[in-house]
């Protein structure tokens, strides 16, 4: 269904969207994705058109109506944002209509010169395995991660997760896209202890100090003094 629904559209996806595609979502997905969103996004940017979910509630029920309101729609675009084909900005949370507002598609902007060597050989993954530092900050940055250290733990439990499923081979580009996916994941995951949470995600918070108002009184009081 990806492929004829690409060719009908007379476009090529690149390999991260094609891989993502074929993950465990939809095909009303993968149809809001393709025909909905996809044709007019800027292609420098992944920046969509103003979602308009009447116009998209006539394209998801082409054939028979399955779709009624926006929050149906809210949950076909969670699906395209657990597999890295949408991106969110920290103020706009699922719970929420996304009529009239804009979103990224961050593999529509792959900057395939940089990168193209990353998608030529296929494997397993190793033991010793390690993302691309560049690869890695630039989807970082177009999926919204805010925090973007990642402590051993978090790229060893990548590891041993895809070790235990040696049948999957993927490129470099895509072993690195789904560690993102994880960090991503983990940042939005609830029940995990931290201290401090900027818009929607967890990060961990930065060494400081913070001066409680006595304490700025007491300084400004002796200051003057002096």
């Amino acid at each position: 269904m990806v492929s004829i629904l690409a060719g009908r559209l007379g476009q090529t996806l690149n390999p991260s969207e094609l891989d993502a595609l074929k993950q465990a979502i939809s095909n009303d997905a993968r149809v809001l994705y393709l025909l909905g969103l996809r044709p007019d996004a800027d292609s420098k940017t992944g920046v969509t058109l103003p979602l308009n979910y009447k116009a998209l509630l006539i394209l998801l029920n082409a054939k028979e109506q399955h779709y009624t309101l926006g929050r149906q729609i809210n949950g076909l675009i969670k699906e395209l944002v657990n597999v890295g084909l949408v991106g969110l900005k920290d103020d706009m949370p699922l719970n929420r209509s996304f009529n009239g507002r804009q979103i990224v598609l961050p593999f529509l902007v792959t900057q395939k010169d940089d990168y193209a060597e990353l998608h030529l050989e296929w494997s397993a993954i190793k033991l010793d395995w390690q993302p691309t530092k560049t690869l890695f900050n630039d989807l970082a940055k177009l999926v919204g991660i805010i925090d973007k250290e990642y402590s051993d733990e978090e790229l060893g439990e990548f590891v041993a997760y895809w070790m235990g499923r040696p049948q999957s081979q993927f490129s470099q580009f895509q072993w690195t896209q789904k560690f993102v996916f994880q960090i991503k994941q983990r940042r939005l995951a609830s029940g995990v202890k931290v201290i401090q949470k900027v818009g929607n995600q967890l990060v961990k918070p930065k060494a400081g100090v913070e001066a409680d108002e006595n304490a700025k009184k007491l300084v400004e009081k002796y200051s003057t003094k002096q």
